[in-house]
């Protein structure tokens, strides 16, 4: 069967916050109040079907959003403009089925109409190769690492990442051909009802 991705409804938040805490420790635990801060914040928040059932979810925020992940203030202090993958979860029954390339496909899509570059983490750790062959099949490069606290939780260790960006071809012929001003196409991914687009922005770092 085909994988639908979609924008989250909010009567399936319950639903992400299990997927996400069963997801092993390569995704950080979420509750049930951040789960609904993403649901009203995040530019984008989609979620992926197949044969009728939740297979996965992925979350993103501009680099102008108040988001306060360590990770994503790292990419904040060093780069400009960029599009940031907060989380992407893939249940452990669709893993290797091409849910992880249907999500990325997608918020590229999204990401390369509104900024020069798309941003993400992979915590390095275990078991961690697989996830970064992934990324760079997909043309991302480290550009450091960050050893990530959690002032939240004394108990909780660091944990290191590889920091991860992609350029994003298209951004800026995109940018001097339309400006703030994208047609009105379907094929056009949109930002989620309620959440403002980014405005326009230069590509400096």
């Amino acid at each position: 069967m085909s994988i639908a991705i979609r924008d989250v409804r909010e009567h399936e938040l319950d639903s992400v916050l299990a997927l996400n805490n069963a997801a092993g420790p390569a995704i950080l635990p979420l509750d049930a109040a951040r789960v609904r801060r993403f649901f009203a914040e995040a530019e984008y928040f989609r979620v992926a079907e197949r044969d009728g059932a939740m297979a996965g979810f992925l979350v993103g925020f501009g680099s102008g959003a108040r988001h306060d992940s360590d990770n994503f203030r790292w990419f904040r202090e060093r780069h400009g403009a960029f599009f940031y993958i907060d989380r992407i979860v893939v249940a452990s029954r669709r893993r290797g089925g091409g849910v992880g390339r249907a999500f990325y496909a997608d918020v590229q899509s999204y990401a390369e109409l509104r900024y020069p570059e798309l941003a993400c983490e992979v915590f390095l750790e275990g078991e961690s190769d697989p996830a970064l062959l992934f990324h760079g099949s997909f043309g991302f490069r480290e550009i450091g690492q960050h050893l990530m606290r959690f002032p939240q939780d004394a108990g909780s260790p660091p944990r290191r990442a590889a920091m991860l960006m992609k350029e994003l071809c298209s951004y800026p012929w995109v940018r001097d051909t339309y400006g703030d001003r994208l047609p009105a196409e379907p094929w056009i991914p949109r930002p989620r009802a309620g959440v403002q687009p980014p405005p326009h922005r230069a590509t400096g770092t």
